[in-house]
């Protein structure tokens, strides 16, 4: 039992001397396989380095034809090492040339050998090479055998990162370390971002990996987790998550993972093979998430996500480095690469130095990403491997235009953006010169421009961007940016905050629209639902938990006193929802009165158009309520049953297509009868072309990001309605399919040129 146990010690220790002697980069490999062969009694130990070009090369060998050292080569996914690589997948076999994966490489003279143990190089999730150990006999390594190779695999991943082997790479193929990478997304905000990597979580490079006293580590790991498992029953008690629900439920899964006798085990086997107890921490959290990297139920990501996020905490607490501080020394072009994050969190970066986000995660409505457009930075969205091929301080572009990231970006790329960004500059610079102009367009057709907002930080671009009011103000997020509900007294504040800062401006405030996918953390909801977008949400909460919508009815009719107050209920689906809440309102108004409060002049009651039922109530809708405004993001995704955040789909439906815009025809239509002021707010209305269709349509207000106004507006000015009214009209009454509206409106602005 002595002699087992002591091998992955013995291998680590004759490691580390091989690590710390002065060998040439060949002669060091060379050594560390044939003692890795020598410690695990293999025939062969196997070194491939995953190269910029995609391809595997075997960089050192024990056992194969040496000749084969530089030249045996695999492309990322092929044979077993590809396939190791590429799945970061543990292979152990007993016959591998009876895998399916198994590709024959003769030049190594690999044919002899049955038995095969092939383990990833990774370093924080990321793919380097592959380590692999091989024997003539048909048998199955152990899992003492496994965790010994893991362990090894590690510290070699440490000497790839450290550059030591790029002096053995050839003139182009140089190893997959600095190598430029470009990573699909989805574009969540527009615009251009040039600058440097900020890790949102950095990582923290372990460089003690070898113990010299087990039982010291082991107790310097008890008494780490015994701080962890402390503060997290701090975060427990405290009074800012003594509400049940979902921040609760975090921390009670970070108090389950933190107590767990299998991930304590894990790290003190770890430790007793050699390792510190932060080296330990930092392997157990690799293998994890190696294990689980390819997950895409959403509910087991958030847990790995916890999970990454304890194995973090305990690994500054084992280095003695106090909380992160990267926020407050945030480098000139910053921008922040996350998995996850809080829309509290990024308001804690000073805006003057973002230039950027990208995210692993997100959706278009989720919060941070909301924060981030109102904060005017472009965002990438589900950028898969963003952050495991990032580190600090890496160059790196955000093309939100077209969802795109490029990290380590090569010098003619990095030129033909900087063009790009200086050219957007320029035509920044021209629409501040229309910005004080009214957007009329060439046949004298007024068309009132209006910005969605939802924060303070959102307000001082009302008066940059030229805006003629708001038009969706959203009032949820004040309260998502919050650790608990925000008093009536905070409401009051920041609505008169909102009418001040328009100067007699109209504005228009939503009720509070939570639920879904926009779940307060203290808020206790519905629990886990199948189709959150289409659950409990919105009007629908706040008619069943009339408190909330009394308070916040309260609040505004306060700070809207002497002036117009304008409000607007969220997807409603039935007229009785408008009625219902029309009495919430008037008994706020005769509770004010009763008291003597100032209350506005005139109250303006509104409903969104979001929910496709109230196409068939349109006409009784427009007599129920003093304007209509169309949220044409939902209202797309309810017709086209298309979930806007899945990549597979969001461009597959066109809303500037013949079944939309006739449905918004019918809204707009509708309006003119009852002679109900329709207002369209959503991304639509942000993009020159789209907003193009939507005056042909008959909208004449639509509300948009603060920086679509320029674009927008400098295509009105040089815009004959009539002319294009008359095309899109007649299109949409040709049969759907005949005609494609988006190339029609395109080829229409050339010819015209209108600048879109």
């Amino acid at each position: 039992m002595r002699e087992h146990t002591s091998g992955p010690r013995v291998l680590l220790k004759r490691l580390r001397e091989l690590m710390a002697a002065s060998y040439e980069p060949q002669d060091r490999l060379d050594r560390i396989v044939r003692q890795i062969a020598r410690n695990m009694v293999a025939e062969v130990c196997s070194i491939y380095a995953l190269r910029a070009d995609g391809i595997l090369e075997l960089f050192a060998t024990e056992g194969l034809n040496p000749g084969a050292v530089h030249n045996a080569q695999l492309r990322l996914g092929d044979g077993l090492v590809g396939t190791i690589a590429a799945s970061a997948q543990v292979l152990n076999l007993s016959d591998a040339q009876h895998h399916p994966a198994f590709t024959l490489l003769p030049e190594t003279g690999e044919e002899i050998y049955h038995s095969f143990l092939g383990v990833p190089i990774l370093r924080a999730g990321r793919t380097l090479g592959v380590l692999v150990v091989q024997n003539e006999t048909q048998r199955h390594y152990s899992d003492d055998e496994v965790e010994a190779l893991e362990t090894t695999a590690m510290i070699l991943a440490e000497m790839i990162a450290t550059g030591d082997l790029q002096r053995l790479s050839k003139p182009g193929m140089e190893l997959d370390l600095g190598k430029s990478a470009s990573i699909s997304g989805l574009s969540f905000n527009e615009g251009i971002g040039l600058g440097y990597v900020v890790l949102h979580e950095p990582r923290l490079l372990v460089t003690n990996l070898f113990n010299e006293d087990a039982e010291k580590e082991r107790q310097r790991l008890d008494s780490a987790l015994g701080s962890l498992r402390l503060s997290i029953d701090d975060m427990l008690s405290r009074g800012d998550v003594a509400f049940e629900g979902e921040h609760r439920d975090v921390l009670e899964t970070y108090r389950m993972f933190a107590h767990d006798r299998g991930w304590v085990r894990r790290l003190e086997e770890a430790i007793n093979n050699g390792l510190t107890a932060e080296a330990a921490v930092e392997k157990v959290q690799s293998d994890m998430r190696s294990r689980m990297m390819n997950m895409t139920d959403p509910y087991l990501r958030e847990r790995i996500n916890d999970f990454e996020d304890l194995a973090n905490r305990l690994t500054r607490l084992l280095i003695g480095r106090a909380p992160d501080q990267i926020a407050k020394t945030l480098p000139e072009n910053a921008i922040v690469v996350a998995r996850h994050m809080g829309a509290a969190e990024l308001l804690d970066y000073p805006r003057e130095k973002l230039r950027g986000l990208v995210l692993e995660d997100g959706a278009l409505t989720s919060h941070v990403t909301i924060v981030a457009r109102a904060m005017g930075i472009p965002v990438v969205g589900q950028a898969r491997g963003s952050v495991s091929l990032s580190e600090n301080a890496d160059a790196i572009i955000v093309d939100g235009d077209e969802g795109q990231v490029h990290l380590r970006p090569q010098q003619d790329l990095r030129d033909a953006y900087a063009e790009k960004v200086r050219f957007r500059a320029k035509r920044q610079q021209f629409f501040q010169t229309n910005r004080n102009k009214p957007a009329v367009t060439k046949d004298g057709v007024g068309i009132e421009l209006l910005m969605n907002a939802g924060l303070a930080v959102d307000l001082p671009q009302m008066a940059g961007s030229g805006a003629d009011g708001i038009g969706l103000f959203r009032t949820e997020l004040q309260f998502m940016v919050v650790a608990a509900f925000p008093r009536s007294e905070a409401q009051e504040k920041l609505y008169r905050q909102v009418l001040e800062a328009a100067k007699n401006k109209p504005v228009t405030f939503r009720t509070l629209d939570i639920g879904g996918d926009k779940m307060l953390p203290y808020f206790r909801g519905a629990g886990q639902e199948e189709n959150p977008a289409l659950g409990w949400r919105a009007i629908r909460l706040a008619l069943d938990r009339p408190g909330l919508l009394r308070v916040q009815i309260r609040a505004l009719l306060k700070a809207a006193g002497g002036g117009e107050l304008r409000v607007m209920l969220p997807m409603i689906t039935d007229l009785s929802e408008i009625r219902k809440a029309r009495e919430i309102i008037d008994r706020e108004v005769r509770h004010l009165s009763r008291f003597a409060y100032k209350l506005p002049t005139r109250l303006k009651l509104g409903a969104m158009i979001e929910v496709p039922a109230l196409l068939w109530q349109l006409d009784e809708l427009m007599q129920a309520v003093d304007f209509v405004s169309v949220g044409s993001n939902d209202l797309f995704q309810f017709t086209m049953a298309t979930d806007r955040s899945n990549s597979q789909l969001s461009s597959r439906f066109d809303p500037v297509s013949a079944p939309f815009l006739r449905l918004l025809r019918q809204i707009v239509e509708a309006g003119k009868r009852a002679n109900t002021p329709v207002t369209l707010c959503g991304e639509l209305a942000g993009r020159p072309i789209s907003a193009m269709a939507l005056v042909a349509l008959g909208f004449r207000s639509i509300s948009m990001a603060p920086a679509a106004i320029g674009p927008v507006k400098s295509m009105l000015l040089d815009l004959n309605v009539e002319e294009v009214a008359k095309l899109v009209g007649e299109a949409l009454d040709k049969p759907a399919g005949q005609v494609n509206i988006r190339d029609l409106l395109t080829d229409y602005a050339k010819a015209a040129d209108i600048s879109v």
